[in-house]
């Protein structure tokens, strides 16, 4: 491994730790000595990146710190370039055209030699199964990121139609459906519902009550680690 490719791996552990993490830890994540570690931190203080702390106590990446994309590397760039042909295929139609722009710009801001590794990237997401109607999905996706409560009008796999208030907190993208994972007021609890059993979605004022950082954090607990969510 180059030192340049070592050096941003190192800002990469900084990222998934919150807190300060010791010397030793990091040599150990990075596979190299805590001289080397040692000398690694020293040249990207000195390269002006914030980096706080000390020998035995630990160390810090200070919040705001931003990596040109010129430092992406290969295998990132194609996983960044999936990531946005996935949403293409299986996202509603102004979260496509987000994706399409967002690799424009991605691309544009690359040096050529990886400009073109972003163009010619051979991992293609496929199209997606018949997944239903997507007209709602904006309206959905807006809930989600504002954190408002959400009336909607649904119609479950027995044909029974119902009318629910939710808190909306995540949407599954699957082959064949999407699912809205939320909070049901009706039935105090959480809930799935498929994208293409909505026959309205209607955001309202009020923003629900939690944090959504909080209730996906008690619906992966409920919920365990499951590999498929059940609609109702």
């Amino acid at each position: 491994m180059s030192r340049s490719a070592r050096l941003l791996d190192l800002i990469q552990a900084f990222r998934r730790h919150r807190n300060a993490v010791t010397a030793a830890d990091l040599a150990r994540d990075l596979g190299v000595s805590q001289r080397t570690l040692y000398r690694d931190i020293a040249t990207l203080q000195a390269q002006g990146v914030p980096i706080e702390g000390e020998a035995g106590i630990g160390y810090v990446l200070r919040p705001g710190f931003m990596l040109p994309p010129l430092m992406f590397s290969d295998e990132e760039i194609e996983a960044l370039m999936l990531g946005l042909r996935f949403v293409v295929q299986r996202g509603d139609p102004a979260l496509a055209r987000a994706a399409e722009d967002a690799a424009a710009r991605i691309a544009y801001a690359l040096p050529e030699h990886l400009r073109q590794t972003a163009r010619d990237s051979g991992l293609l997401a496929a199209p997606p199964g018949e997944s239903g109607p997507s007209e709602h999905l904006p309206v959905l996706r807006a809930a989600i990121r504002s954190e408002h409560r959400l009336r909607l009008a649904y119609t479950d796999k027995d044909g029974a139609a119902t009318r629910r208030v939710v808190w909306p907190i995540a949407i599954g993208f699957f082959d064949h459906t999407r699912i809205l994972a939320a909070w049901c007021e009706t039935r105090a609890d959480f809930r799935h519902f498929r994208t293409d059993r909505i026959a309205e979605a209607e955001a309202l004022p009020d923003r629900y009550p939690r944090r959504r950082a909080l209730l996906m954090r008690d619906w992966r607990e409920k919920e365990g680690v499951r590999e498929q969510l059940g609609a109702r």
